[in-house]
């Protein structure tokens, strides 16, 4: 999957285009506080493989805690599409559902990330 991907919201008011950094072998939960409550899988993208295609405007940021990670979601449907991770701030998560022709319960097992436990929680 290195060449750009479509990731649209549900409402399609966002659309992405995505280059992940290694396909989906990348693809993990996280048992943090948030993503155990938002329940979607997320893959890995570098700083420079995201680039909005349209919407911007439609994107709205959540972040607490440290503040270190960016959540962004449509603001019309409520879609998470991407965050900047508090896990390691180089790179992105993207939801691997929001991918077109993508389904994550065709991957699994999908491995869980300790969030709870996070060094910069501590």
């Amino acid at each position: 999957m290195s060449r750009p991907h479509k990731l649209t919201c549900h409402c399609g008011a966002v659309e992405l285009a995505v280059t992940l950094s290694d396909g989906l072998a990348t693809a993990r939960r996280c048992d943090c506080s948030f993503c155990r409550r938002r329940g979607a899988v997320a893959v890995s993208a570098p700083l420079d493989g995201i680039k909005i295609v349209k919407g911007e405007e439609n994107l709205t940021l959540y972040q607490w805690g440290t503040m270190t990670a960016k959540h962004y979601f449509c603001k019309t449907c409520g879609i998470y599409t991407h965050h900047r991770r508090r896990s390691n701030p180089n790179e992105y998560g993207v939801n691997m559902g929001g991918l077109e022709g993508v389904n994550p319960s065709e991957h699994d097992p999908i491995p869980w990330a300790d969030g709870v436990n996070h060094p910069a929680d501590r």
